[in-house]
């Protein structure tokens, strides 16, 4: 029924592409298969020493760290991104996640991986938007992978203004303190995946896992779907 009713909708109001604007077929959600394809990924979740991990690398300490794919402005990303985040498009960061939990599926990069954790935004702006895009990303991992996602012990006690334009510096002070951990108990010992949507200094994931190391013997690795260039 849920089908038929979806094949109804979409014949009345037919939805386009976010990237190249062609009209979707029913079973396509936000993006045409041709464009899922064409998707700069990185795969560097296949390498140790990636670029994300060099640029995570002294900051704190991690197990692995990699990105799904490329994000540069103008680029193929780039609009599915703004989508999620501005536009109410939540089953993107869901469809994205899965796409990115087939790839890291059986690999060693999540291994002994406990749960997936999203980088949380603030109660007020998560109302404002409806849903937080890290969790959507973090469910369509665990769709795939099987791993609980965790939400609601890591916060974000402070509302801080857009890291938008924000220098590397600036970015860094604007995010400095604004997480904590509710119950340390819940994590401790745990090998915890930490998600966001773009990577772009690192500044946010930074201030994550400062508040996530209070936890004794705990473990991050770091996933975004989008590493800036």
């Amino acid at each position: 029924m849920n089908t038929l009713l979806k094949e109804i909708t979409h014949l009345f109001f037919p939805q386009s592409c976010v990237v190249c604007g062609k009209k979707l077929l029913p079973t396509e959600e936000g993006v045409c298969l041709s464009c899922l394809f064409k998707l700069p990924k990185t795969n560097n979740f296949k390498d140790p020493e990636n670029q994300v991990e060099i640029l995570l690398a002294g900051r704190f300490p991690f197990e692995r760290a990699a990105s799904f794919c490329v994000f540069s402005r103008g680029g193929m990303l780039q609009p599915i991104i703004h989508q999620l985040k501005y536009s109410g498009k939540k089953d993107l960061g869901i469809a994205l996640g899965r796409l990115y939990g087939a790839d890291l599926s059986g690999s060693d990069f999540l291994k002994n991986v406990d749960a997936i954790v999203p980088v949380p935004l603030h109660p007020k702006k998560e109302k404002k938007r409806g849903y937080n895009q890290s969790e959507m990303i973090a469910r369509g991992l665990s769709d795939v992978t099987g791993l609980p996602v965790s939400k609601g012990n890591l916060i974000r006690k402070i509302s801080n203004p857009t890291q938008t334009k924000k220098s590397k510096i600036q970015r860094w002070e604007n995010v400095k303190g604004i997480f904590a951990v509710e119950n340390p108990s819940a994590f401790v010992s745990k090998h915890l995946l930490l998600v966001d949507d773009v990577i772009t200094t690192g500044s946010t994931l930074e201030a994550c896992a400062d508040a996530l190391l209070e936890c004794p013997d705990i473990r991050i690795s770091v996933a975004a779907i989008g590493e800036a260039l």
